[in-house]
């Protein structure tokens, strides 16, 4: 984050930190918490994510050209730079926190900790945030979901690897079923009809934006929801729920400046960097829920397991949120500077 500009007004920089989706962000949580979504109205609003998830990959596919895609594909060394993010970096990261964390947390919160370290990365608001930000939106497709399906496999074996009884089950397949019912199919059925409806999709380029942001919203208030209804948050002392966020706020905030670095170490242009920094930071709160009750069942503190996963996706959000708006804010100001050399 760069340092403020002291000739700005200090209530410009606020507004500048503090922008409109992110105090959005901070309400549904709020809300969530406050008036959560239980029993019927919970399944609707499920059923209202999914959907909307839907309709943001059917606008994707229907905008996107065959050629972006295609190179979104080709761009293998992108992929590799947040498989290995993501599968190597994040787990030796987890390895190097569990000496400092187990004299003074609780061992369900190390090895939660452990677990959210080999999870995949998540898919819808990586891709909705790289679209927000302007990033190259075919080359998130295809990393975050890659990700998502090499890590059905990948995390119960990195797991085991990193913990001695890490817990067994039977493999999360159905993981990949919704990735595909829930993603690609309306992706590619949007990109099937591009020759259609693609110019109207074009020119109704706000739904884009709107579609992007409510999903993002409407994800957050549904997932802290159950959080707040499962009485994750009962009976915890404040200061394990205060370490908990610090140290998800610290592995968050390293593993953004390793991103940020590689990806301009290594000359990525700027829509790559922001794949590369959004999909290779985040950690599916969708994914790893369903495969911590298959890993760790009839584990007694299943709920201490999955806190870090909770906190840090929340921790996720809302600091991608921000960064999501400033390289908006940079891509604008590049193309004014054109523009004005025109």
């Amino acid at each position: 984050m760069s340092i403020p500009d002291p000739s700005r007004p200090r209530l410009a920089w606020l507004r500048t930190l503090f922008d409109g989706f992110t105090l959005a962000l901070v309400g549904a949580v709020v809300l969530a918490a406050l008036l959560p979504s239980r029993g019927a109205m919970a399944s609707a609003l499920d059923v209202l994510s999914i959907a909307g998830i839907a309709l943001l990959f059917f606008l994707h596919g229907a905008r996107l050209s065959r050629e972006a895609i295609l190179a979104g594909m080709a761009n293998w060394k992108l992929h590799l730079v947040v498989l290995a993010t993501t599968f190597l970096m994040f787990p030796l990261l987890g390895l190097g926190l569990r000496p400092l964390l187990a004299p003074w947390l609780a061992a369900p919160l190390v090895l939660g900790f452990l677990y959210l370290c080999v999870l995949p990365s998540t898919v819808q608001s990586s891709i909705a945030f790289t679209s927000i930000a302007r990033g190259n939106v075919p080359a998130a497709v295809c990393s975050a979901s890659a990700s998502n399906l090499i890590g059905v496999f990948a995390t119960p074996l990195l797991l085991a690897a990193m913990v001695a009884g890490g817990g067994e089950g039977g493999s999360p397949l159905d993981a990949i079923g919704s990735i595909v019912l829930e993603l690609l199919l309306p992706f590619v059925a949007g990109h099937l009809l591009r020759p259609w409806i693609g110019d109207l999709v074009a020119r109704w380029h706000r739904l884009l934006a709107f579609t992007d942001r409510g999903t993002i919203l409407l994800v957050v208030y549904v997932a802290f929801s159950e959080s707040v209804v499962d009485g994750l948050w009962e009976g915890l002392p404040l200061g394990i729920i205060a370490a908990t966020t610090l140290v998800s706020a610290v592995l968050l905030a390293v593993v953004l400046l390793a991103t940020t670095g590689i990806a301009r170490a290594m000359g990525f242009a700027r829509a790559d960097e922001v794949v590369i920094v959004f999909c290779g930071s985040k950690k599916s709160l969708a994914t790893g829920v369903p495969m911590a009750k298959i890993l760790f069942a009839g584990h007694p503190a299943l709920g201490l397991i999955v806190l870090p996963l909770m906190i840090f996706h929340q921790l996720q959000l809302m600091v991608c949120a921000v960064l999501a708006q400033r390289y908006t804010r940079s891509a604008e100001a590049l193309e004014r500077q054109a523009r004005g050399g025109e």
